[in-house]
Order: structure tokens, then C-alpha cells, then sequence
């Protein structure tokens, strides 16, 4: 397969091949067509000349020119006077003579004819020295062809390898990237196309890292977070091992175990929301749903109905861990959760009055193992903006000390 140089070359070479021929070739027709425009203009004028002193009785004085030779013709094309034979014209061009000279041209000379009263006359000049320059051209131009094109071909090979020489830097420094090297290609390039193509790949790069870096974070975070509760269920099932009749061993196993298993189901939901929710979507009434999750955890709610489009149960997942979220920061009578309308958007606000969130925490609440103050997994906020996002919505939050407010903006359903 042929190098991105190599077609480079080869389709420059093809364009200064036809520039050059094409170039070559129109001068030399555009000498060609003054060459011979010049003599059939001097010949037509000759002939004119010559006519309107046959027509005035003043052929006698007429002076010759060297090179021009005056014959006459008969009204049905029979030469009266021929002074150069080989230069006699046919019938088909006399028949088209008029008043005024035409041009004609034939092998080997170049004839003017009018018609006088006399007869047709017929003005004839050699074309042999138009021939003879144009041939000199000819040569001079293949001439010129076969120096000029080798030059331009290594002008077109020295201009291919300096524009494709960044271009082959940045693909040796792409190539030694792996998972295991991700670093910036190290090259710095104008703002062409080739410098935002390396720009594109750092970013690319960069993003790669970045990511690698999230997965190890959140395999060590989740490792530690099953870690603590599997080590607390063992030292209770070792107990209970030594005192199968320890209840209290027996309820702490349990409830470790829960947490766990809501651990589990948290990591769940939150791949299935980077990897796309499976909707089955419904007409709901946020209002319903937003005052169920309140009642469920004895919170203050009030709203309006607000109908979305929507999977009731991944909205409900994601009001209760908004509500679970607020209880732990303020407990049940500081949350309050509210719905209305507001610009073609169903509002939802969960409010609570806990301590606020710390101002440099706020930035990445809604990362995986993001924890406020009220403690938690870190995963419910993370689960929570995965849901509003996939609905068409999105989430946000207002913190000061005393007053934290969840905002979730969905787009209401269009009324018909």
C-alpha cells in the first residue's frame, strides 16, 4: 500500500504534468493564432487595397509586396491570371467570394478572395515561414517540457517530505503510545491541520489517562468499600461460630450484610447509567412520585402536577436517594421536597437544612464515592444525575450553611 507521501508525489506530479503541458501547449497555440492572425489580417488589408484600385481604373500603380501574389479569376472559377499555379484555389472557395475579402486557407499558403468588377480577384501568401517559426516553437516548447518537468518533480518530492515530515514524527510518537503510555505527543506544530490532529490526539490521550485513572480510583474505592463490611460480617459469623445464640452478632451480620447487598446494587444502577438506562417509558405525574418518596421517608413535601415523560421507577430511584441524601444531612423534619412548573420544565427541589457542603467538595459531588457530610456511600448523587441526564434533565445544587438545594429540571410533556 502506497505511503501517504507517496500519493502526495504522485498526485502533485499529475498536476504539474498537465499545469506544465497544458501551459506549454495554449502558448504555443496563442503564438500560432497571432502568427496567423497577423498575416491574414495583412492580407485581407492587401486584398482590400488591391480591389478598390481595380474597382478605380489604378491597377497599374498598384506595388508589390514580397512574399504576395495577385491572381485573377473568372465569375465561374476559370484562372485568368495564375502567377503561382500551385497556389490555385478551388471552385467551393471562389463560389463564396463577396465584396468584401475572405480569408482561405489551404496546404502551404494563405489566400484572400473579393469579387470586383473585373472578376474574382485572389491575393495568395506563403504560410512556409509561419510554418517554419511554428515548428522552432514546437521544439523549443518540448524542449522547454522535458526541462522544466524533472525540476518540478523534485520540487514536488523535496515539497512532499518537508509538509509529511511533522505528520511522520506525530505517527512514530502515536505508535509507541499503549494503556500503559499515555502521555502527550510532545510536538508543537502551527494551527494547521497537522498540529490539530496532534491536538486532537493529546486531548484524546489525555482523556484515555484520565480515564484509566477514574477506573483505578473507583476499583481501589470500591474494594475498600466492600472490604470494611465484609471484614465486620466475618468477625460476627466468627463470633457466632464460637455462640451460635449471640443474637446481637446475629442482627449486625444481617444488617452489614444489607448494606452490602445496597452497596452492590448502587455500583449496579450506576454502570447501567453510564452504559444507558433501559427505559420503559411512561406518561408520569412528578408530583405523585416526588410526594410517594417524601411520604416514605416522613419529609414535608408540596407541588403542583407536572406531567414528564419518563421510567417511573428510575425517577422514583432517583427522588428517594435525593430525600435519603437530605435526611442524612438534616434529618426528617429539616427536608422539604418540592414540584411546579417553570418554563416549559418540571422543577423538583429536595431542601434541607444540614450544615451545607463544603465549597471545594461541591465541584465533584456528583462523582462516584462523592461523600457530604451526611456520610453514605458516595454513589446515590452519582446514580441520580445518571438518571436525569438520560430523562433529558439535569441536576444541580445550591449549598450554604444551613440551606442546601437539590434542583432537577426535566422537560415537561408537550400538551397537544
Amino acid at each position: 500500500m502506497l505511503s501517504f507521501r507517496t500519493r502526495l508525489f504522485l498526485a502533485f506530479s499529475l498536476l504539474w504534468f498537465l499545469f506544465l503541458g497544458g501551459a506549454l501547449y495554449l502558448a504555443g497555440r496563442g503564438v500560432e493564432g497571432a502568427l496567423k492572425g497577423h498575416l491574414e489580417a495583412t492580407l485581407l488589408k492587401d486584398a482590400r487595397t488591391v480591389a478598390e484600385a481595380y474597382q478605380k481604373g489604378r491597377s497599374g500603380a498598384l506595388l508589390t509586396t514580397g512574399g504576395v501574389y495577385l491572381h485573377l479569376y473568372a465569375e465561374d472559377g476559370e484562372p485568368l491570371v495564375l502567377t503561382r499555379p500551385d497556389h490555385r484555389l478551388p471552385r467551393e472557395a471562389l463560389r463564396q467570394a463577396g465584396p468584401e475579402p475572405r480569408a482561405f486557407w489551404a496546404r502551404g499558403f494563405l489566400a484572400a478572395v473579393v469579387r470586383t468588377s473585373l472578376g474574382l480577384l485572389v491575393l495568395t501568401a506563403e504560410a512556409a515561414p509561419i510554418e517554419a517559426t511554428l515548428a522552432a516553437l514546437r521544439r523549443a516548447l518540448l524542449e522547454a517540457f522535458f526541462l522544466l518537468f524533472p525540476l518540478g518533480v523534485i520540487l514536488v518530492y523535496l515539497t512532499a517530505r518537508l509538509a509529511t515530515r511533522p505528520l511522520e514524527v506525530a505517527a512514530r510518537e502515536i505508535a509507541t503510545r499503549s494503556p500503559e503510555r499515555l502521555e502527550p505527543v510532545p510536538l508543537t506544530l502551527p494551527k494547521d491541520e497537522f498540529g490539530r490532529m496532534v491536538e486532537t490526539v493529546n486531548a484524546l490521550l489525555s482523556a484515555l489517562k484520565e480515564a484509566k485513572e477514574r477506573e483505578r480510583a473507583f476499583l481501589a474505592e470500591a474494594s475498600h468499600e466492600l472490604r470494611t463490611p465484609l471484614t465486620v460480617l466475618l468477625g460476627h459469623l466468627d463470633r457466632l461460630g464460637r455462640n451460635p445464640m449471640d443474637l446481637e452478632a446475629l442482627r449486625t451480620a444481617r444488617a452489614t450484610a444489607e448494606r452490602m447487598r445496597r452497596l452492590v446494587e448502587d455500583l449496579l444502577a450506576l454502570a447501567q447509567g453510564e452504559a444507558g438506562f433501559r427505559f420503559s417509558p411512561h406518561i408520569v405525574d412528578l408530583k405523585a412520585l416526588a410526594e410517594e418518596a417524601a411520604r416514605e421517608h416522613g419529609v414535608a413535601f408540596r407541588g403542583e402536577e407536572a406531567e414528564v415523560l419518563g421510567d417511573p421507577d428510575r425517577l422514583l430511584q432517583m427522588l428517594r436517594n435525593l430525600v435519603a441524601n437530605g435526611v442524612r444531612a438534616a434529618g426528617k423534619e429539616g427536608v422539604q421536597v418540592r414540584v411546579r412548573r417553570e418554563e416549559g420544565h418540571a422543577l423538583l427541589e429536595v431542601e434541607d437544612s444540614g450544615p451545607g457542603i463544603p465549597q471545594d467538595l461541591l465541584p465533584h459531588l456528583f462523582q462516584r464515592f462523592a461523600r457530604g457530610p451526611g456520610g453514605g456511600t458516595g454513589l446515590g448523587l452519582a446514580i441520580a444525575r445518571a438518571i436525569a441526564k438520560a430523562h433529558g434533565g439535569d441536576i444541580s445544587v445550591e449549598s450554604r450553611p444551613r440551606r442546601t438545594v437539590f434542583r432537577v429540571r426535566l422537560p415537561l410533556l408537550e400538551e397537544e
